[in-house]
């Protein structure tokens, strides 16, 4: 049994394939306000919480009142694009449920606001899973640590008894800043790019759990 071991899993990429309807929201919200947002741009900044890519295509911190207009624009029109049309990543439901059964806590760390959380894990019916639905939008965002520390702090765990399973470079760093090693899914970067995570796949369901988990160093025993 894997004795008090945690499990942070990013949701956007890693649970559920949301890129798309994300581009599309900001698109739409930036391009209101006269605001160019190209893909690549978009892609560079995938995982990153909605301050951070404000900051970064403004090239300067953004105002209060004008992250609070953005939020909730963005945010609205991404709940009603994604409503009755997301489903999990290959390998994910198989994943949850053996850690389940070997005795992990698992969590949701994403920088997503919780409504997003909410609304996905529960219409992909994996809140059974999850001791805690942790978001990380008014924490500093990734790779700043803040978010990780806070779900094992939840969890009731120390950062070394926990891994993160992410798909973004910020995670990545953001895991290891948190002293957790981290497995990526290649599921918005390549797989080359990943390669300061402990372990790498391409999809979840490429390798069972008890490999994976011997592969970085986990005792699932």
């Amino acid at each position: 049994m894997l004795n008090k071991f945690g499990v942070l899993w990013d949701m956007d990429g890693v649970l559920v394939d949301t890129a798309e309807f994300h581009f599309l929201s900001w698109e739409k919200t930036l391009g209101e306000m006269g605001i160019p947002f190209e893909r690549g741009k978009f892609q560079a900044l995938f995982g990153r919480n909605n301050h951070d890519t404000l900051a970064s295509l403004l090239q300067r911190p953004p105002e209060a009142e004008l992250l609070q207009t953005v939020n909730e624009r963005k945010e609205t029109l991404f709940r009603a694009l994604i409503h009755g049309q997301a489903q999990p990543l290959p390998g994910v439901r198989a994943w949850l449920e053996r850690l389940r059964r070997l005795g992990a806590l698992q969590a949701v760390a994403s920088s997503a606001p919780q409504e997003n959380i909410d609304l996905l894990v529960d219409e992909l019916g994996l809140r059974p899973y999850f001791a805690a639905l942790c978001a990380g939008h008014r924490l500093p965002g990734k790779p700043d640590p803040a978010l990780f520390l806070l779900t094992a702090s939840v969890l009731g765990l120390p950062p070394r008894r926990c891994l993160v399973v992410e798909d973004s470079l910020a995670g990545i760093e953001a895991a290891h800043r948190a002293g957790m090693k981290c497995l990526a899914v290649a599921s918005t970067n390549p797989v080359g790019a990943l390669g300061q995570a402990d372990l790498v796949l391409e999809r979840l369901d490429q390798m069972g759990v008890e490999e994976a988990l011997g592969k970085l160093g986990v005792d699932a025993g």
